[in-house]
């Protein structure tokens, strides 16, 4: 097989596994409730080839990778789209600093609440 032919072929297999359906999957129904997921795709792809075809030694090698990652699911309720993104398992810095706020508010609340509760014990 030639390097040209070699290459046709991993093309056509990574465009058969990178199509449409597979970022936008297929819907998933369940009562009144449509999940559809989302992926991302990333493809990675190398050819290459040496010497004459006609020659003994001559040869000619293709590599790839695909990773299929879950991004999202789109859930549709009675007319209702909404997009919920699937979150890694690990919480990083920024989410912690995006609750950070949240977080001291309720703690002083608490913390209010729990001397407004000693004073009137002591009382």
């Amino acid at each position: 097989m030639s390097l040209s032919e070699v290459i046709k072929t991993a093309l056509d297999q990574i465009q058969f596994i990178a199509k449409t359906e597979t970022v936008i999957g297929e819907p998933i129904h369940s009562g009144s409730v449509t999940l559809i997921p989302v992926s991302k795709v990333s493809i990675g792809f190398a050819a290459g080839g040496g010497g004459k075809e006609e020659k003994a030694g001559s040869g000619a090698g293709t590599g790839g990778g695909i990773n299929v990652t879950p991004v999202a699911f789109i859930v549709i309720t009675g007319g209702k789209v909404q997009v919920h993104p699937v979150e890694k398992g690990e919480i990083g810095l920024d989410k912690i600093l995006a609750l950070a706020p949240d977080l001291i508010q309720k703690l002083s609340k608490y913390m209010k609440n729990r001397e407004s509760k000693d004073k009137s014990r002591k009382d």
